[in-house]
């Protein structure tokens, strides 16, 4: 329910602006709320469990996201919905890295390979079922159902956490860091809202974006420096003393990057390049969510039998032969070929995420699972949203570029538009409208493929880097590092 309602909104953005009777720039806001509510309030999620217990944050989040997405799909004006998808944000914040500590506790060391395994499938299964769900929605019934249809799943999931989940908390809880959340909080919002607004607004061509990024900095900055030197922080920088769990976030970074960096570029380009109906864009990108779907199964068993650091580094090296097999397309190429390459980035992904997902905790105490899940979370996020953005930039500057450098090329005397466009008629208007849209196509599929291609040089540099990680047994639980009460 959470993963899906990342990217579930996005294909009804035009059915909403037409019901709202907004710009395209103001109905972008309810794409930025969610995002940056989530980001900001993630970090918060670890303290939480902490102060009040994982079950009580859990049924909070739930019920508030449960209750939210159905304002949302009742919502009648662009305020509304851009308020209400803020607060599903704040509530859903919680849901995924709790829910892997929870995970992590609730399983014998022998069994939190497979139970990481599945809990990965739905964190890659959301984004990718969200934008098919979505259109399907919009298109049968209206925008209003890509909220209204998680009633039934919180109503349902509701029910499971109250039934069997029993209570877990710190019966010593840090004291709350308001300064410093306040510092983080500025340094993400700040940092998110540049990200999200940088492609409308020329990046730091707008004083905006050099306002939000020189926020960022100073706030970030301030953060560590407070961090390093109060005596109960925010966020215990010790943390990233621990070589597994410092790689591991920065390897969590680096597969965020590249999987929704993939996934923001293809459906335009089916779409766009390729006449693509939203419908089918859906259905080429399927073979991903079966990939994952498979790998799931092999990685699970794989665990606890299998060094994670190969497992980890072939996730890595398989994702990078999709972006470079992408990377090889042009515009006579079939779809089958692209959804080869999704089964194979699909497949891949749960070699990454399962195996990072165990190695985050261990070899850190249990005292800061709730802080440390939070934390790779965010990196994750963080380096989704950053992937997007970089993706999104560097195609279209790209694009903008070859567009010029091909435009020089359009000239009578050219062999190869004679060769390629032999009855083109340069004096009439057809002619130069032609042109002008083959030139705009061309520009676009070389930018897709210099953009797939830097994916696939950043996972293989990444990829390397999981041999650093050390291979401890997982932490056992000593008489003083009991800190969790069991209630019920």
């Amino acid at each position: 329910m959470n993963q899906v309602d990342t990217t579930i909104a996005n294909v009804a953005l035009p059915h909403m602006q037409g019901t709202t009777s907004s710009s395209r720039e103001q109905i972008s806001w309810v794409l930025t709320s969610y995002i940056i509510a989530m980001a900001i309030a993630t970090p918060l999620s670890g303290w939480l469990a902490e102060r009040y217990g994982r079950r009580r944050l859990l049924l909070t989040s739930v019920v508030g996201f449960t209750i939210v997405s159905g304002l949302c799909g009742i919502s009648v004006r662009l305020e509304e919905l851009i308020l209400f998808r803020f607060f599903q944000g704040l509530f859903g914040a919680a849901l995924i890295p709790i829910t892997q500590v929870i995970l992590m506790d609730l399983n014998p060391p022998e069994e939190r390979g497979r139970s990481m395994a599945i809990f990965s499938l739905g964190f890659i299964l959301g984004p990718l079922i969200g934008p098919l769900l979505g259109g399907w929605l919009t298109e049968t019934y209206s925008w209003h159902w890509v909220f209204l249809i998680n009633l039934p799943v919180g109503a349902l999931a509701f029910l499971g956490i109250s039934t069997f989940l029993p209570e877990m908390r710190d019966p010593d809880p840090r004291p709350f860091d308001l300064f410093g959340f306040g510092l983080l909080a500025l340094a993400i919002g700040s940092f998110q809202l540049m990200l999200d607004r940088g492609q409308t607004l020329d990046w730091f061509d707008s004083t905006e974006i050099i306002a939000e990024a020189g926020l960022a900095f100073v706030a970030l900055f301030m953060f560590l420096v407070h961090a390093a030197t109060t005596e109960h922080p925010f966020v215990r920088l010790k943390i990233f003393a621990d070589r597994n769990f410092t790689v591991s976030v920065g390897l969590g970074f680096v597969v965020g990057v590249v999987m929704f960096g993939t996934m923001s570029l293809l459906p335009p380009m089916l779409a766009g390049l390729f006449g693509q109906p939203i419908f089918d864009v859906g259905i080429v990108m399927a073979p991903r969510g079966i990939g994952t779907f498979f790998a799931t199964f092999i990685v699970g068993r794989m665990m606890g039998k299998a060094d994670v650091r190969f497992i980890a580094f072939f996730g890595l090296f398989a994702c990078g032969l999709s972006t470079l097999a992408l990377s090889g397309i042009s515009l006579q190429s079939d779809m089958a070929m692209i959804m080869v390459a999704g089964f194979i980035n699909g497949f891949a992904m749960s070699f990454v995420f399962v195996p990072l997902s165990m190695t985050t905790f261990a070899s850190l105490e249990r005292r800061y699972y709730n802080e440390a899940s939070a934390i790779s979370m965010l990196f994750r996020y963080v380096g989704s949203a950053a992937g997007i953005s970089a993706v999104q930039f560097m195609t279209t500057r790209n694009a903008a570029t070859v567009q010029s450098r091909l435009t020089e090329g359009l000239r009578p005397d050219s062999p190869i538009i004679g060769f390629a466009l032999p009855d083109l008629d340069f004096a009439s208007v057809e002619g130069a409208a032609r042109m002008v849209f083959v030139s705009v196509r061309q520009a676009m599929m070389v930018a897709y493929v210099d953009t797939f291609w830097m994916l696939f040089v950043l996972s293989m540099v990444a990829a390397p880097f999981a041999f650093i990680i050390r291979m401890p047994k997982l932490a056992s639980v000593s008489e003083d590092d009991k800190l969790l009460v069991h209630a019920e």
